[in-house]
């Protein structure tokens, strides 16, 4: 019995190991899928945002022709916006950065038509304008009801990962930090509109 004892004492420790490997690699995979399920909400509602405009910029178009400048800047920044894609599996600070400026663009378009649109009261009184007006408000707010829950998600998954002792296995199964959402530069200053 004595011979088998040592055995015995390393099976016991090689489950226990292997239990607690094994537990925090589904718990962080988890926690990981959550993240990402929470990123393709964020691409979804970014995505609604960008079915929106179309109809917006048609709609402006009729009562407001000779704004072709501000009109052609949002159909790019659209554009640019939409192709800025990010895989889900490979949310880099950069990358995320990049994705960030791009929608940043589009905000800034999206906020220089609104203001052009003051000058034309029977635009700002058109039905079909205020009502794509009061769906582009909702969908800025789900815009940052998602990215927040975006950051919470990925909150949850690095402080798993990144705590002690788990920290050593995240490294040995490939578990990398994820990016979070930063505010824009000079976010913090509230905007200036001239009318």
């Amino acid at each position: 019995m004595k011979k088998w004892l040592p055995l015995i004492v390393i099976g016991i420790l090689a489950i226990g190991l292997y239990s607690w490997g094994k537990g925090f690699n589904n718990t962080a995979v988890e926690y990981e899928a959550d993240a990402k399920t929470a990123w393709s909400n964020v691409e979804s509602a970014y995505q609604r945002r960008a079915d929106l405009i179309p109809n917006l910029v048609s709609t402006v178009k009729g009562y407001a022709a000779h704004e072709k400048e501000t009109l052609e800047g949002v159909i790019k920044a659209r554009s640019e916006a939409t192709k800025t894609n990010i895989n889900v599996g490979d949310l880099t600070p950069e990358k995320m950065a990049q994705f960030q400026q791009a929608q940043q663009g589009l905000s800034g378009a999206l906020s220089k038509l609104l203001v052009t649109v003051e000058r034309y009261p029977e635009l700002k009184a058109d039905r079909g304008f205020l009502e794509l007006q009061s769906q582009l408000e909702g969908t800025e707010n789900r815009i940052n009801v998602t990215r927040d829950r975006f950051n919470k998600s990925v909150n949850i998954y690095d402080k798993f990962t990144k705590k002690f002792p788990g920290k050593l296995l995240a490294s040995l199964f490939g578990f990398e930090e994820m990016a979070r959402f930063k505010s824009s530069a000079g976010s913090e200053n509230a905007p200036k509109v001239e009318f």
